[in-house]
């Protein structure tokens, strides 16, 4: 279900690309858009779901269901107060997010309103999706993953009908994105309500500040708001610095992000979200064994699948940008310096993928302090870093200065995972399974294999581009299963079989 919503993000993509490229509209909608998704991953993805799924899970183990189902009455009246004020603030208050998130916008009139009035629109989006978010933890804690991996289907068919025929009739046609993501999330809390009341779960909101469970997860919550959400922290003031290069940087940015994004979410947050339920009822049973091999069998599809996605994107990043986005306002130019951000991000992707199985890990433990410790650590590094490679890159007038950001970005990962990783060592929680070592040497050979196999046959930027679209999608598919067949087929030369990742993850 994941993997259906990611293709139909990227057809999504392809046709904002095609329609409104990477110039002034564009960049408006991304800063518009990136403001209440940051929020929405905070309340929703973030923070919240990281406190309320173990404390959800604790309930359903140890208690009635009658209790369950007061826990969550409580926690939605709760969260939907604060959510409504947040919005209503957010609305008022758009052209003031402007300027704190892309401050670069003040010195063009047209793009600094573009982007104020759509946030309008943007907005109450955060209180839908937050919403969805929390019934799809409610879903997930109850082993119904499909339905909430198959939600944001909706954004997507959405954000494509408002491209495709609502923009021609408007005024600024980019305004109609806007409209499509405000009607996404209605469409997407209203698919969700009905599994709910097959659960017997249907919230009625009560706002209950007292309630025992809504108190618990307002302090697991608290701490871990900016601890959860530092990778969107460092995005926001990616954009902020880029607001200040030439237009398009926020473009091809978001371009190459969307792209890292699709293993990153395919496989990293869909592992992330069916081990979290897990590690929190192992947890909460007190079975330490059972933790830690969960821990050890993601750690393992980690290495597995993260090392060859990263390579893949490297080698292929121009191909895959070419064939997906190249077309309408989107040009060879836009293909060029969203390749540099690409290719910077993906060398990120295994640190992006460790994080979003390590973390669970803490929050299953209801320790939320620890992650936002090492948070901002890595954050601060990652802000020293944009500047460090930025202004360098500015002064000396070098292409592609925001890719400078990207590789901050990615840099700032590596060092969450590694500390994230080594005080779960510390904390005895996590003990490594036999076996890692020739895990790791097969996949660095493999891997090696793979971008010598494609550094050697994928063909120059002015072959891709002489192409038509049928003719790039079916070479990039092509060289996309070759890789695929000469990663694997070396993987098994090396010797490994299924049976060595068949780890147990414990019951």
């Amino acid at each position: 279900m994941t993997m259906i919503s990611r293709v139909l993000g990227l057809v999504r993509d392809m046709v904002i690309a095609r329609g409104f490229g990477a110039g002034v509209g564009a960049d408006a909608f991304f800063v518009a858009f990136k403001i209440p998704n940051f929020l929405r991953r905070l309340f929703a993805e973030g923070a919240f779901s990281q406190a309320f799924v173990p404390v959800l899970s604790e309930y359903k183990a140890q208690r009635s269901h009658d209790e369950v189902r007061g826990l969550v009455d409580n926690v939605v009246g709760v969260l939907g107060g604060v959510l409504f004020l947040v919005t209503l603030v957010g609305i008022l208050a758009a052209p003031v997010l402007v300027t704190i998130f892309a401050p670069g916008f003040l010195s063009e009139a047209k793009k600094f309103d573009l982007a104020a009035g759509m946030i309008r629109l943007t907005f109450p989006y955060l209180l839908f999706i937050s919403l969805t978010a929390l019934a799809g933890g409610i879903l997930n804690s109850f082993g119904r993953f499909g339905v909430p991996a198959f939600t944001p289907v909706f954004l997507n068919l959405s954000l494509i009908a408002a491209a495709l025929w609502l923009a021609p009739y408007m005024a600024e046609p980019v305004t109609a994105l806007a409209w499509g993501v405000l009607l996404a999330g209605i469409v997407q809390l209203a698919f969700q309500l009905p599994y709910l009341r097959g659960l017997r779960l249907l919230p009625r909101p009560r706002f209950s500040l007292r309630d025992p469970g809504v108190r618990r997860v307002a302090r697991l919550m608290l701490p871990g708001i900016f601890g959860s959400s530092v990778a969107q922290i460092n995005l926001l003031f990616d954009t902020l610095i880029a607001s200040f290069l030439v237009t398009g940087s926020i473009s091809w940015l978001y371009y190459s992000d969307r792209l890292m994004e699709f293993p990153l979410v395919v496989f990293g947050i869909a592992l992330a979200t069916v081990i979290l339920p897990r590690l929190s009822l192992q947890h909460a049973m007190a079975s330490l064994n059972d933790f830690s091999r969960t821990l050890d069998w993601a750690l393992r599809w980690v290495v597995l699948i993260g090392t060859p996605a990263a390579c893949g994107l490297i080698i292929l990043a121009a191909p895959m940008l070419m064939t997906l986005f190249q077309y309408g306002a989107f040009d060879l130019q836009d293909v060029q310096l969203a390749r540099l951000s690409l290719m910077a991000y993906a060398l990120g992707l295994p640190g992006f993928i460790l994080i979003k199985v390590l973390a669970p890990a803490f929050y299953a433990r209801q320790d939320t302090r620890t992650p936002v410790r090492i948070g901002v650590i890595a954050m601060l590094a990652n802000m020293a870093m944009n500047v460090a490679f930025v202004i360098p890159m500015v002064i000396w007038k070098l292409p592609g200065p925001h890719a400078g950001l990207a590789l901050a970005t990615s840099l700032a990962a590596f060092l969450n995972a590694g500390l994230l990783f080594r005080r779960l060592r510390r904390d005895d929680c996590f003990q490594p399974g036999a076996g890692w070592w020739p895990l790791l040497i097969r996949v660095g050979l493999a891997s090696l294999c793979m971008l010598l196999v494609l550094g050697l046959g994928v063909s120059d930027l002015p072959v891709w581009h002489e192409r038509e679209w049928l003719v790039r999608l079916g070479y990039l598919l092509m060289w996309v299963l070759v890789g695929a067949l000469s990663y694997a087929g070396c993987l098994w030369l090396c010797g490994l079989r299924w049976r060595h990742l068949q780890v147990s993850a414990g019951k």
